[in-house]
């Protein structure tokens, strides 16, 4: 059971009415023909010390979203506010600064960590640039680092096509709380390790929640992944969002017709118990063209003449675990 975190105060992190398009180029003069809408206007809020969980179909921005929060790309609209402070207008200098609050654990454990630098410089390197340490400080930093995340402090001298895919995704925890950050967005952290790996770094990463205060974004395509980990869960579709709920209330009772259907094709280990598969028919639609109105309503099963000309407007539903969010027409 994850600890309870109280929604009630100013939030971390506050994402407003986030887009992120990228251009279609063609033509001889390859000039922009259309927009394909990656994420568009997603409004979420993460508190301190809390895990806030990303699900959906691959495609549907969830990584888009991640990367956008820490301006690792830069956004078409929208605002975030980090601290209190908005990033979008934060110039080059000030971001740098405020980066050492926010890190990021890639996805990728082979192609995140270079592999022409020792492990020791690689963790090393955050707290250089950022002079903080040098000399024997940053070598005792460095192999205290090690030593959380379950490394031994010798190996500062390997490089990373010495360690298993578990080993390397541990630098990449190591080397973002090189910097002690409140808020690191996990790019789906776990998926390229094996089962027994996985649940061996979730529960590291818990254990640094609980030691250091610090605020996930899990972004993830496992649902049992989040469901372990996350308090509250986001589900997106074709870049935006369907429904945010406490982790609790979602799995036990999603309200939007995508998220049953999502939810009804996690398989379940235990053989007594057998759900309703929904199969939804048809593809997602393309980001580039996407459908009017509720962007599910081509693949619903519960489809209205309403849900095809009106975006549905945000559902916000009493639950005895807290407050669930949901875009549907179902429920006005």
């Amino acid at each position: 059971m994850n600890h309870p975190v109280d929604v009630q105060r100013e939030p971390l992190l506050r994402v407003k009415h986030l887009k992120k398009y990228f251009p279609v180029r063609s033509g001889l003069f390859s000039r922009i023909s259309g927009w394909v809408k990656a994420v568009d206007d997603v409004s979420l809020e993460v508190q301190s010390g809390e895990t806030f969980g990303l699900v959906g179909e691959s495609g549907c921005g969830k990584t888009t979203v991640g990367r956008t929060i820490l301006r690792l790309m830069e956004p078409t609209a929208g605002e975030v506010v980090f601290e209190g402070r908005h990033l979008f207008q934060l110039d080059s200098r000030e971001l740098r600064r405020l980066r050492q609050r926010m890190q990021i654990i890639f996805q990728d454990p082979y192609s995140s960590l270079n592999p022409r630098m020792t492990v020791g410089a690689i963790i090393g390197e955050p707290l250089k640039i950022h002079r903080l340490a040098h000399g024997s400080e940053l070598d005792a930093q460095v192999e205290a680092l090690l030593k959380r995340v379950g490394l031994r402090p010798e190996f500062r001298s390997r490089y990373p096509h010495e360690f298993s895919g578990g080993q390397r995704q541990r630098i990449g925890i190591a080397r973002a709380l090189a910097l002690r950050p409140r808020f690191i967005v996990c790019d789906e952290a776990v998926s390229a390790l094996d089962v027994s790996i996985q649940a061996q770094i979730l529960n590291l990463l818990k254990e640094l929640q609980e030691e250091y205060h610090l605020a996930y974004l899990f972004i993830t395509h496992d649902l049992n992944v989040v469901e372990y980990l996350a308090h509250r869960i986001a589900v997106m579709y074709l870049g935006q969002l369907a429904e945010v709920a406490p982790a609790d209330a979602l799995f036990r009772h999603p309200k939007h017709p995508y998220t049953q259907a999502l939810f009804s094709a996690n398989p379940v280990p235990d053989p007594t118990r057998r759900g309703k598969r929904i199969v939804l028919e048809g593809d997602v639609p393309s980001p580039l063209h996407p459908p009017s109105g509720c962007r599910f309503h081509t693949r619903c099963p519960h489809v209205m003449p309403v849900c095809k000309t009106e975006e549905p407007p945000l559902i916000q539903i009493g639950d005895s675990n807290g407050t669930i969010q949901v875009w549907c027409h179902l429920y006005t």
